[in-house]
């Protein structure tokens, strides 16, 4: 699969807003056949700063994800509520899902 995380930080009128902001994009991201997941969490440290964990199936689906008009929208529509082009980190992964973290294992 295609793991990838990014660092968005948004600038700090529209940061309690950027969910909404971002929502047509998450929703149609994860409607397309290779999503994964496509989940927002906010920073504890930066109220202004979003982590988006992604993963597609493979290569085509995330090809498939950057050649779509949602994507062609968020390019055009959501920079203008960032503060600094996201920072990311993008690989492919030997497996198809989340695996269990058995250094902390419950039960």
């Amino acid at each position: 699969m295609i793991f990838i995380t990014a660092k968005f930080r948004v600038r700090p009128e529209h940061a309690d807003r950027w969910p909404e902001i971002a929502r047509d994009f998450t929703e149609a991201t994860r409607a397309e056949p290779g999503c994964l997941w496509y989940d927002w969490s906010r920073s504890l440290d930066d109220p202004n700063e979003y982590v988006l964990v992604e993963a597609f199936q493979d290569d085509a689906a995330g090809a498939a994800h950057v050649g779509s008009e949602h994507f062609r929208a968020a390019q055009r529509d959501l920079p203008q509520y960032l503060a600094e082009t996201p920072r990311i980190v993008n690989a492919k992964v030997d497996q198809d899902g989340w695996s269990e973290l058995g250094e902390l294992a419950v039960g």
